[in-house]
Parts: C-alpha cells; structure tokens; sequence
C-alpha cells in the first residue's frame, strides 16, 4: 500500500491516478493515525513552502513523516515535497523537516521563473530510481526554487536551468524529484515503477 500525505498542498489527485493507472493500491494520509499499513510514502505538493509546513504541523505530520523515515519505509517527495525535506527554505525563510542537510534557494534573477516545461535530468551516478531511465531523460518541471543539499553524495540527478542545480537527491530509502513524475508521460511513470519496485 502506497501512502500519499494530503497537507492541502496540490497535485495529489494528479500523484494518485498515476499510481492507480501502474496498478498499485494507494491510501491518503490526512492525520498521523492514517500512516499505520503503509508500506511506501509519497510525499507531493504544489505551492508555497511556508504555508505547507504550518498545515504539516497543524495536522501533526511531521513527527510521523520522521518516524516512517527513521523505520525504513520508502519515501518520495515531488517538488515542493523534495524541498520540505530540506533543513530551511528561502521560500519566505521557511524552516523544513530537516531530512537533508541544506537549503531551498530562488533561481537567479537572470532566468526566468518559474522554470516550467520540459528539461533533462543528467544522472549522478546509478541509482534504483533511475532503473530503465536513459541518462539525460527529459521530465517536466514546475518550480521557482531548488534545492541545495550539504552533502555532494546526496546529489543523484542535476539540471542546467541558466546553471546546474540538483533536479533528484536520494540517501538510502529516501528519494526527492524537483520535477513532475506524474505528469512526465512514460518516464515519469517509470519513476514512479522504480520507486514502488526497487527503492
């Protein structure tokens, strides 16, 4: 049973009908009693860092987010899910969940924001998220901010949008896409294949 986190944040309907459509169980997760039965967690959101951790604390999500983490279960975070992994967010000087160590930043004045469309994801390396995924696969993408972790290993998948920045971050179990695996035709699919089977 995959678990999707309902924090009132967006795109989870979108989230869930693509793991349905690979035939897969889901469950939403709404309050901390729900996470019981799940085998694997994703983690979506859409919007805006600030608002999103006070509705996680107010439903009193984070301490069971932690606590899947900490006990092995698989987790996926999908763009602003990814960067609410993060120890602080520029997003209106956020402070986040503090899975990885490191920041959310705003792109540079000298592209355009938000980054949106079509853009490739250049592998760090191998990983089980990227099984069946040739390198350089293009996914689409929809954010003003990006992640910049502490720690190089961290870093699993990098973007040029004006420079480089960190598009995929994965430690062990847990997994962080800045782009939109649901709405990445079939290689977002095949992320989300990967995740469900591998990770």
């Amino acid at each position: 049973m995959i678990g999707i986190i309902d924090y009132e944040a967006g795109n989870l309907y979108s989230v869930e009908k693509a793991v349905k459509k690979l035939g897969y169980q889901t469950k939403l997760i709404r309050e901390a009693s729900e996470f019981t039965g799940i085998d694997k967690i994703i983690f979506p959101g859409v919007g805006n860092a600030k608002q999103a951790m006070k509705m996680i604390r107010l439903k009193e999500l984070n301490q069971p987010i932690q606590k899947s983490i900490d006990n092995d279960i698989p987790f996926l975070g999908i763009c602003l899910g990814m960067q609410l992994l993060m120890e602080f967010s520029k997003e209106n000087d956020t402070d986040c969940l503090s899975i990885f160590p490191g920041k959310v930043l705003p792109f540079q004045k000298k592209v355009k924001v938000p980054h949106m469309g079509w853009n490739e994801v250049q592998q760090v390396g191998t990983h089980p998220i990227f099984q069946k995924i040739p390198d350089r696969t293009d996914f689409y993408f929809v954010h003003s901010f990006y992640v910049s972790p502490a720690q190089e290993s961290d870093k699993i998948g990098i973007t040029d949008y004006g420079a480089d920045f960190c598009s995929v971050i994965g430690k062990d179990h847990v997994i962080g896409v800045q782009f939109h695996p649901e709405k990445s035709a079939e290689a977002g699919l095949t992320v989300l294949q990967n995740f469900y089977r591998y990770v």
